[in-house]
């Protein structure tokens, strides 16, 4: 009885504005994602899909506590046109900002987690693998949002796809842009910046530029 008198507390007119919106009635019903209070919805244009079994708060967005924020004034923005794709779990802490582009895609891993005020934006594709995370106040960004050409009016700052592989754990306040790509099983080092493809699984990555700092390494939550 407590557990279903804690569940019902938490369903706020968010929460339902949000499944209502983007899932069919049988799916909505089940209230896979949760929104917390403090989630500004922004735009709610595009599709959300959750790929896997249909849970009771699988995605929840706009929760958890820690120490450097303030969980009361602090709130976390959904500004989407795009497709947003859950692969399973994922829990998304308050403050923290998801921008997706119309025609751009955003995909999470299951057992994905990511700390209070990180901000993800996706012009083209933005790809998490399975168990991984992303501490605070870090940025993830495929692209440079202005357009910049050469001497003959050809742009040549398109937007790149970043990949994030299975059970990557991003520390806090790093940067990672266009064209990144981060191996399975690594670490990448608190206000580290990747702006290219690094090569090698378990291994921890860190500096700018970006350098291995150690290799066959192994970590958890």
């Amino acid at each position: 009885m407590n557990n279903v008198l804690k569940f019902l507390t938490r369903i706020n007119l968010k929460t339902i504005r949000f499944n209502f919106k983007y899932f069919p009635f049988k799916t909505a019903i089940k209230f896979p994602v949760f929104i917390s209070n403090n989630v500004f919805l922004h735009q709610m244009k595009g599709r959300v899909i959750i790929n896997g079994p249909i849970k009771t708060a699988l995605v929840q967005i706009g929760y958890g506590k820690i120490g450097i924020s303030d969980f009361k004034r602090s709130r976390a923005i959904w500004e989407v046109h795009g497709d947003v794709v859950f692969n399973g779990r994922a829990f998304i802490m308050h403050g923290c900002k998801l921008n997706v582009a119309a025609g751009a895609q955003l995909i999470f891993g299951d057992d994905f987690n990511m700390s209070t005020e990180c901000a993800i934006v996706a012009h083209k594709k933005i790809q998490i693998g399975n168990h991984s995370g992303i501490s605070w106040e870090s940025l993830v960004m495929d692209t440079d949002f202005h357009h910049i050409a050469d001497e003959t009016g050809t742009v040549f700052n398109h937007p790149k796809e970043i990949i994030i592989g299975d059970n990557v754990w991003v520390a806090c306040k790093c940067t990672i842009l266009k064209g990144a790509v981060i191996p399975n099983g690594c670490v990448v080092a608190a206000n580290s910046m990747i702006t290219k493809a690094l090569v090698g699984e378990k291994s921890i990555f860190g500096g700018n530029p970006i350098r291995v700092l150690k290799t066959g390494i192994s970590w958890w939550y």
